[in-house]
């Protein structure tokens, strides 16, 4: 944990390698999730949330923010079981309930079964948060097989498109669609360029489901981060882009976890009831490529 007054400094991340999937246990320093600087306000009292990706890093942030601010989760993930009942202790621990589903969203049947429990269970759905991902960085595009590329696009976008199909019967009005971009679909990065793709079509995908959405008052935003200090980056990336990661950004710092959930909870809450099609920001002023 660290605390608001003295975040990593970019300096402060050194090198280091895991294979992938990376936990979240072994990296030093430990990305700031327990949201023990949030104070919560009750803003999701009575609310079903089913966050994909939940075992780790920014899901496991959300999923706490949404236990502390008053929703029952239900968290999807697909490897890392230590991880993923780690979340659900500390979501249980600020006095939620957290229903635990291990899916694969590349798979339709798995989004839409996963749905089906986490109504069944949790007695109905008023927020989805898309937010798994797979990415792994490449230095020549030659490299990227097609195995690869097939792999991120099924996961990243196309799980969007399954979760987005599978929880839409079971929303209503005032409910939410909350995606997870990345400023890197907006910048492009040479070493991710299957992935950074992909952040680029769930942006449009965002702002078209929002127009075709906004009748039924279901709002649909994507929070669009910048290098944030999760699992995927010692797994996925470079020993040498760890070294010194986040430098880019004008606060000289990757950002953590804790960091990025506050803006999904307004999200999901009514204080975004006129918010929607937006992409926000939470990058660290990490403005253009670097």
């Amino acid at each position: 944990m660290s605390t608001a007054e003295h975040r990593p400094t970019a300096d402060e991340i050194h090198g280091q390698k895991q294979p992938y999937p990376a936990k979240q246990s072994l990296m030093d320093p430990a990305p700031d999730s327990d949201l023990s600087n949030y104070r919560p306000a009750d803003k999701l009292r009575g609310k079903r949330a089913l966050i994909t990706g939940g075992d780790s890093g920014i899901g496991r942030a959300v999923a706490i923010a949404f236990a502390m601010e008053g929703a029952d989760v239900a968290i999807l993930y697909n490897v890392n079981d230590d991880d993923a009942e780690t979340t659900r202790r500390m979501v249980e621990a600020k006095g939620g309930r957290c229903l635990v589903i291990k899916a694969d969203v590349r798979e339709r049947a798995a989004c839409r079964s996963a749905v089906e429990r986490t109504v069944s269970e949790l007695g109905g759905l008023n927020v989805l948060v898309n937010n798994a991902a797979y990415q792994m960085a490449q230095q020549r595009f030659e490299d990227i097989t097609e195995e690869q590329w097939d792999r991120t696009f099924r996961t990243n976008i196309y799980g969007y498109f399954h979760m987005a199909q599978a929880a839409l019967p079971h929303l209503a009005d005032g409910d939410a669609i909350i995606n997870s971009g990345s400023i890197v679909g907006l910048t492009g990065l040479a070493i991710l360029i299957d992935y950074t793709s992909t952040k680029a079509a769930i942006h449009t995908f965002t702002k078209s489901l929002a127009l075709y959405l906004g009748p039924r008052n279901i709002r649909v935003n994507c929070v669009v981060p910048g290098p944030v200090w999760t699992p995927n980056i010692p797994g996925t990336m470079p020993i040498e882009e760890v070294e010194g990661f986040g430098h880019e950004v004008a606060l000289g710092r990757p950002g953590q976890p804790e960091e990025l959930a506050p803006a999904y909870v307004f999200l999901a809450s009514s204080d975004s009831s006129f918010v929607t099609g937006s992409l926000l920001h939470v990058t660290g002023g990490r403005l253009s490529a670097a």
